[in-house]
């Protein structure tokens, strides 16, 4: 699907104004249509052109592959016109289907059962057809003035029949979705053929040519098929100006798309559409008035019936035409509440894989893919294969990314039928609940989430013609590229979100906000913020929104004029899916007390979110941030006000922000800007720990609160807190010793004379360049405390940026600073950078007198690959990383920022990387991270993944990063650590124990998160169950059937075989004994300083007892195993004695299993874990076992103690059971292995040694009863009656279930090489009655073996 009916100049415009990229997609959709003087109907899967031509007019083949059941000389004379007074279903003798009144509750039922099939491409089906003009106008149109051929929508009437069977072809084909042939139907695009006037009936036959086909191919199969009325993006473009020298100017208006998509919508719902589909989206601005004007027409005359919305990236950037990333393009979009979002044209399956994958990470809704039949060749057919483009999106179903599927241009219903095929096997995608949970989501050209931990948000503000005397002065003069200027510097400066205010007397308000908008929009480097459309004048926000793709935020309305106009507006403002702010306001005035302020919040929360149907995280309070300081005692505590009111509306609204205009705090000063500065910090400082979640401020000129001076520091706190009535005489006296505008008359310069340690950190802090290189350079050439240029960066600098760190993370710092504070830091460390290539430059030439040729690229160390993750522009941590590693000899690929996943995991292909680095500075970034991990994983990659920037943290890594990706995911704190990690990861023998000790601390920090958490969400058990541990049986290898039937017992085993399997560091555990990295592990704990000697010494003492207990034969090991029959059915293990085929009869056992339930992170892709995950399901007919096994090594281990405490010889009774420990789990080790190679024998081939056995790197687990897979003891009780564990071994169960003798081990075996162990952690109720009900126990007794396992109080 394509563009449309632009001139040549309008062509060549287009092509200047956008990214080369974005024009990209518009050549791709370019069809000239024969005899047509200009471009003619917009290309897709409903209008690609009946004859493609070259630029001499010559005709080129048509596409491959077409099929089509009906030849043009079959159809011709079924052919009909469809008039408005006609419907073409008369011709059909059968009664037409009934339709159910909640088609959505029944589709999005089929949808969480399997992957439904949307239909193929009706241009090319079309252009199989090769009709000529004459078919085209058909004999109502033979005289029409203008050409018709392309007008593929026109054949609704001319050709019904045709269309018809195409539907009919497609559905029979397995599509369960047919599209309208209404890709060009509104009257804008039909104006190029001067049939606008058609628009209605066009829609209307359409739609009912296609509900025809639905139910007579309903009717034949008993499948439900839908139609969708397909709303095309027309040939205009609302975002993106078709005239180079005017970019403001736009050939088509708002509301003129609204009315034309209006007209359109009523004739698809007229002629009978289950559902509207807004498609093919290269700009999202049209899509949006398209969906207002849906959302419109379900308010006052239909129904609502579902909407899908799909749109169209470009190219690999992973952008629409418009410029919008995927992820922006759903934050902007999601408001109309679509069942199914997803894209569709422009590319083939292989390319819009991460396209489509990123779509899905970023919506709750159901996913569509329908990519073409690959990209265009040289004439521009297509030539995947139906089997070639099944085969791509299978994988997209496999690896559960995709609810419905279909085919774009090029393909046919031989391709929909070799798709339909290719998915049946695979399940589809379950959405998650939600994506973002308590999160504002807005969006320019990119996303920004606006989260929990998301620290203040900047709302740029001098794009305010009241607020800034320069923007006014440039508005008023129609100076507004020049104001455009001013719009660039603030998001420059870190504005997060940019204000826009055209309230000015002498200023037409509505057509100065459209003119702005639209510039902006023709920036990318501003426009890929949100904006705040700012104005008292609802007309003039209208027009803003008018103007704007993305997500933006209106500020703002208010009670003011009473409930009526309050939910008028609101309304209009949810239907344009903007965020709003909302004053503390009402009939009765502005509220300036905290009660007050809070009622009249609650008020407007209640009628947004109850009455209008709001979201809660899109609506913002402004509780009137009021001047303060004025002489009148009743506005003393204003501040106070505004933050107490705050924290009340955080408390009790939940979803709700805070923000605030922050001028109007100190306005009692004006032309003092030091004081006003320092008012507005403090007050900050104060609000945002009381809840403000943002505000219009110019962050970058407020100083940090603790430089305030003390003296005016004090004045302020007193003033805020009303705790001095002298306090406003006070500062006023303190302004006079400051000079005009209220700055210090001179400069403090007293830091110069600091060391220059602390001139460096001074500099950083406060983002002061004048003297930084040298400063800089000063350090540099004191060699004796910094030998190398590195030392400079590794200490002064980044301590100083440490500081910055922690000012921003305590809330003292706000992102403009920071990034002032980069750019000094960037401007010292390019002073050290020619010394540093000196260095290494000389470090090659020593090499070479040494006889060593270093190449150039020479990876050295080993090679990086590092870069700045996709969303996030910010890269001065990351560059000093590069610069420490390459300055260490490594080879560091460094991609820059915005960097997307595919580019970052291809690079570390091309280049074999040892390490992966991700940087990041804004929150979003953190998701981004997730995604990476999650592709490395699925990838297959083995690289070690390095995590690090300013809103990192280990807690985010271990808790949401490192469970997506199993090899080593490592948070690296600043680029001092980077050297030490990355060269601890290069050696084999160290990364094993950095890992240990990662590991091991990731556990505990995730263990402390969740225990934490007084809001753990949980799944049902019904949910659960459907999220299982996903193995598909019957395409996998099927399970080795054993060598070994039935149970066996190892009497007095071998205890000589036991001592290779013997893992030693649990035993020095005993002793509370633990070295430290990097000597935790046995046996280089010997070497540790702290406890290597005491750790050699009882070891030494192990040994010697080990041996005599082998002599003396002081311990008999004794054991028993089996290996079974068995299948699952749902969450329990039937067991089976007999290896009959199939399984029939009541089962020997059942093994009762629990299944986890507590909620996942968004990134992790594992399923809700049961081990009756791991054994084959009944239904599946495959043949699958299980194995069991209790051993031993503890007869003899009483009398032993029993001795040496008869001795008093406390430190060898504890000795003698710690030893008997290690031989039991050795005897568990080592029979393992024989199960695996020997009786099992499902890995023969097996060769590892005891240090891999004991990292539990073969196949298969052995988890136990009463561990966290199977947290129930009672389940062993089944294993020893299965086993006759004590009759053949003498290992008995205690009334508490603990096996005795002590050094005793028992588990299950499981084969299955996707088996792995979890926890199953917290479990709900449902879970524990239905658990209670199949062992056919009391609850009361289920819980008290469970109990620290309930989510709930007993």
């Amino acid at each position: 699907m394509g563009l449309g009916n632009l001139s040549t100049r309008q062509k060549v415009a287009l092509a200047m104004t956008v990214p080369t990229s974005f024009v990209l997609l518009y050549l791709l959709f370019r069809r000239r249509s024969q005899g047509a003087k200009q471009l003619g109907n917009v290309t897709g899967r409903g209008a690609e052109m009946n004859q493609i031509q070259n630029e001499d007019g010559q005709k080129l083949k048509n596409n491959g592959d077409v099929v089509n059941k009906s030849s043009p000389e079959d159809t011709e004379k079924h052919d009909a016109k469809c008039l408005p007074e006609q419907r073409v279903t008369e011709t059909v003798s059968q009664k037409p289907i009934q339709r159910k009144s909640d088609v959505a509750a029944e589709i999005k039922k089929t949808l969480k059962e399997r992957i439904m099939i949307m239909d193929g491409g009706m241009g090319t089906m079309i252009q199989g057809h090769k009709f000529d003009e004459a078919a085209f106008r058909g004999e109502e149109f033979k005289d029409h003035s203008k050409p018709l051929k392309g007008n593929n929508d026109l054949l609704s009437l001319t050709k019904p029949e045709t269309i018809y069977q195409i539907h009919k072809d497609y559905l029979e084909a397995g599509a369960d979705f047919v599209e309208t042939n209404t890709f060009s139907g509104t009257s804008i695009a039909q104006a190029d053929y001067a049939m606008e006037h058609l628009a209605y009936r066009l829609n209307k036959c359409s739609a009912e040519l296609a509900r025809r086909a639905v139910d007579d191919v309903t009717r034949e199969t008993g499948v439900k098929r839908y139609v969708a009325g397909a709303l095309g993006p027309t040939n205009r473009t609302l975002s993106i100006s078709p005239s180079v020298e005017q970019p403001e100017y736009r050939n088509i208006t708002f509301d003129e798309l609204v009315k034309a998509y209006q007209e359109q919508a009523r004739g698809l719902l007229d002629g009978g559409s289950d559902i509207l589909m807004v498609e093919t989206i290269f700009d999202t601005l049209n899509s949006k008035a398209a969906l207002y004007a849906i959302q419109e027409l379900f308010e006052t005359d239909y129904q609502e019936v579902p909407v899908f919305v799909s749109g169209t990236i470009v190219d690999k950037s992973g952008r629409t035409l418009s410029g919008q990333t995927g992820d922006a393009f759903v934050v902007s979009v999601s408001h109309a509440r679509p069942i199914c979002l997803g894209l569709n044209c422009a590319l083939g399956a292989t390319e819009m894989r991460p396209f489509i994958e990123n779509i899905g990470l970023n919506t709750s809704a159901y996913v569509l893919c329908y990519p073409n039949a690959g990209l265009p060749n040289t004439f521009g057919d297509y030539d995947e294969t139906p089997e070639m483009m099944a085969g791509h999106l299978s994988g997209f179903a496999r690896d559960g990314l995709v609810n419905i599927v279909g085919g774009c241009c090029g393909t046919t219903p031989t391709h929909i039928k070799a798709i339909a095929e290719a998915v049946r096997p695979f399940k589809p995608r379950i959405p998650p609940a939600d994506i973002h949970p308590e999160a504002m989501m807005l969006s320019g050209l990119e996303p920004m989430i606006v989260g929990k931990h998301t620290l203040f948000v900047n709302i740029g503000e001098r794009c305010n013609v009241a607020g800034s005397r320069k923007f006014a002065k440039l508005i008023t003069n129609g100076q507004y590229e020049e104001a455009l200027s001013i719009a660039k510097a603030q998001v420059e400066a870190g504005a997060q979100v940019l204000d826009i205010n055209m309230d000015e007397g002498m200023l037409d308000g509505v057509k100065a906000m459209t003119k702005f908008v639209n510039l902006v929009s023709s920036e990318p480097d501003i426009c890929k913020v949100p904006l705040c459309i700012d104005s008292s004048k609802f007309a003039v926000i209208e027009a803003g929104l008018k103007c704007t793709q993305g997500k933006c935020i209106v500020n703002s309305i208010s009670l003011k004029e009473g409930e009526e106009d309050f939910l008028k507006k609101a309304q209009t403002i949810k239907r344009h899916g903007a965020a709003v702010v909302v004053m503390a306001f009402d009939e009765t005035g502005q509220a300036t007390e905290s009660d007050r302020k809070v009622e009249i919040c609650t008020r407007s929360y209640n009628l947004l979110v109850h009455k209008v149907g709001f979201n809660p995280n899109d609506i913002i309070f402004d509780p009137n941030i009021l001047t303060i300081a004025t002489g009148m005692e009743e506005h003393n505590e204003y501040g106070i006000n505004f933050i107490e009111a705050t924290k009340m509306i955080k408390s009790t609204l939940p979803g709700a922000r805070i923000s605030g205009g922050l001028s109007n705090l100190s306005f009692s000063f004006r032309g003092k800007g030091v004081i006003r500065e320092a008012m507005h910090s403090v007050f900050l400082y104060h609000a945002i720990k009381a809840g403000m979640d943002m505000g219009i401020v110019n962050a970058g000129a407020l100083p940090l609160y603790d430089d305030i001076d003390p003296k005016l520091l004090r004045l302020c706190e007193d003033l805020l807190w009303n705790k001095d009535p002298e306090a406003t005489e006070k500062l006023l006296e303190f302004a006079e010793t400051v000079g005009k505008g209220g700055k210090k008359a001179t400069e403090d310069l007293s830091w110069r004379n600091e060391s220059v340690e602390s001139r460096l950190a001074h500099s950083l802090v406060k983002g002061i360049d004048k003297f930084v290189v040298e400063d800089t350079e000063e350090a540099r050439q004191n060699t004796d405390l910094y030998p190398r240029p590195l030392n400079v960066i590794e200490g002064p600098l980044m301590k100083g940026m440490s500081v910055v760190g922690d000012l921003f993370g305590a809330g003292k710092m706000f992102l403009p600073q920071v990034i002032k504070s980069a750019r000094v830091m960037k401007k010292a460390v390019g002073h050290l950078l020619p010394f540093l290539e000196k260095e290494k430059q000389e470090r090659r030439e020593q090499a070479l007198l040494d006889g060593i040729v270093l190449e150039e690229d020479d990876a050295g160390s080993g090679t990086v690959v590092i870069a700045t993750v996709k969303g996030d522009v910010h890269d001065i941590g990351k560059n000093i990383v590069a610069v420490v590693l390459g300055c260490n000899n490594y080879k560091v690929i460094d991609l820059g920022v915005m960097t997307p996943c595919d580019k970052i995991l291809q690079t570390a292909i091309e280049q074999k990387a040892d390490i992966v680095g991700l940087s990041g500075l804004i929150t979003p970034s953190l998701d981004e991270m997730i995604h990476v991990a999650k592709e490395m994983e699925r990838l297959g990659f083995k690289l070690p993944l390095l995590i690090g920037g300013a809103t990192t943290s280990k807690t985010h890594t271990a808790v949401k990063i490192a469970p997506c990706y199993s090899q080593p995911t490592i948070h690296v704190l600043d680029a001092s650590k980077s050297v030490v990690v990355c060269s601890s990861l290069m050696d084999e023998g160290q990364k094993e124990e950095l890992m240990e000790d990662i590991n091991e601390e990731y556990d505990e920090i995730r263990e402390e998160h969740y225990d934490s958490l007084k809001d753990r969400k949980y799944l049902s058990l019904e949910d659960a169950r459907a999220l299982k541990v996903d193995i598909r049986w019957q395409t996998e290898e099927p399970p080795v059937e054993p060598a070994f039937i039935g149970t066996q017992s190892l009497l007095d085993y071998d205890l000589n075989r036991l001592v290779p399997y013997i893992d030693w560091k649990p035993f020095f555990d005993v002793w509370q004994l633990r070295g430290k990295y990097p000597n935790r592990g046995y046996p280089k704990i010997f070497k540790d300083q702290t406890v290597g000697e005491e750790a050699q010494r009882v070891f030494n003492d192990a040994q010697t007892m080990l041996r005599q207990i082998i002599d003396k034969k002081l311990l008999k090991a004794s054991g028993v195993f089996g290996i079974y029959p068995a299948y699952s059915i749902g969450d329990d293990i039937h067991v089976f004695t007999e290896n009959a085929i199939p399984r029939e009869g009541e089962p020997s056992a059942v093994f009762y299993g629990l299944r986890q339930q507590a909620e996942k992170e968004s990134g992790v892709t594992e399923g809700y874990a049961c081990l009756s995950d791991f054994i084959a399901p009944k239904d599946s007919g495959v043949a699958d076992y299980i194995g069991a096994f209790a051993v031993s090594v503890g007869f003899g281990v009483a009398e032993m103690c029993a001795k040496y405490e008869k001795e008093m010889d406390d430190y060898s009774s504890i000795m003698a059971k710690a030893v008997a420990d290690r031989l039991a789990e050795a005897f568990a080790e080592e029979l393992h292995e024989r199960v695996r190679k020997e009786f099992w024998g499902y890995d023969k081939a097996e060769a590892l040694d005891a240090h891999d056995l004991h990292k539990i790197k073969y196949e298969g687990i052995r988890p136990a009863p009463g561990y966290p897979s199977q947290p129930d003891h009672t389940e062993k009780q089944t294993m020893w009656k299965l086993m006759d564990v004590e009759g053949l071994t003498g290992i008995k169960l205690t009334e508490s279930l603990a096996m005795t003798p002590a050094a005793s081990v028992s588990g299950l075996y499981f084969a299955h090489p996707k088996s792995y162990y979890f926890a199953v952690g917290k479990v709900t109720k449902d879970q524990i009655e239905d658990y209670s009900s199949r062992k056919q126990v009391d609850e009361s007794e289920t819980e008290k073996w469970l109990g620290p396992n309930l989510s709930y109080d007993r």
